[in-house]
């Protein structure tokens, strides 16, 4: 890694007004400024998403277990069948020499990675949504409140992606009717991710790093006041695009 930054939060200006408050009350809140080494937190994501992967796969697996065993006692309705598979073409000469069992067990692995997926991308966004509204709680501490909607929108793209990303967004775009589109063109948390089986399985990789920083985009607005759907979307990376949808009238 050619460089080393080191994340740093400012402390707030000290030397109250008010003597009623005792020091230790003060130190707690305003703590001492702590410094780490800046690709110490990509480090952390990495394996959060491992230990998280392995943490959903016993999740789910235990769920669908306690599933079959509520079908078994006659408790719940055993599950609607899938619907049927349709025809395949007459192989030829140029086609694939894919069997049928290894094409329908390649599709039932597949929904089953994607369920898995789904799971961790759950989790990860919840992470993030409680990172988000602490983060926001501390860093909004001394200002009002937004009264308007593009206020706390650039709050996001200004404060938060400076505070969590070390840059500010590099385009805010809006229909004005409650959809807005944050693009940033070299998001940091997946700019070293790659894969060895080429761009379409990296850019699959990059989509579930992009679920916890969407959660701390919803969980911001969430604390202030801001209930929507935050949806990361990712073409080429390292760029990526946050699509945030707020009812109207918010």
């Amino acid at each position: 890694m050619s460089s080393r930054t080191s994340l740093q939060v400012s402390p707030a200006p000290s030397g109250s007004s008010n003597a009623l408050v005792p020091p230790n009350l003060a130190l707690l809140a305003d703590p001492p400024v702590r410094q780490m080494d800046g690709p110490a937190m990509d480090y952390f994501v990495i394996e959060m998403v491992n230990t998280l992967r392995e943490s959903a796969a016993v999740a789910t697996a235990r769920s669908k277990r306690i599933e079959q065993e509520m079908i078994e006692a006659g408790l719940i309705p055993p599950p609607a069948p899938a619907p049927p598979a349709l025809p395949l073409k007459k192989e030829s000469a140029r086609d694939s020499v894919t069997s049928l069992p290894s094409r329908t067990g390649s599709a039932a692995g597949k929904t089953v990675v994607d369920e898995e997926e789904e799971a961790v991308r759950v989790r990860l966004e919840t992470i993030g949504m409680h990172v988000g509204a602490n983060f926001t709680e501390r860093l909004c501490r001394d200002r009002p409140l937004f009264s308007e909607t593009l206020d706390a929108i650039k709050f996001i793209c200004k404060d938060i992606w400076a505070a969590c990303w070390d840059k500010q967004v590099d385009n805010l775009r809006t229909n004005h009717r409650g959809v807005y589109v944050l693009q940033d063109n070299a998001f940091k948390p997946i700019a070293r991710i790659s894969s060895w089986e080429g761009r379409a399985e990296a850019i699959k990789r990059a989509k579930l790093y992009a679920a916890m920083p969407g959660g701390i985009i919803r969980g911001a607005l969430s604390r202030m006041g801001f209930n929507g759907t935050v949806t990361p979307e990712i073409t080429s990376l390292p760029q990526c695009t946050f699509q945030i949808k707020l009812p109207k009238g918010a």
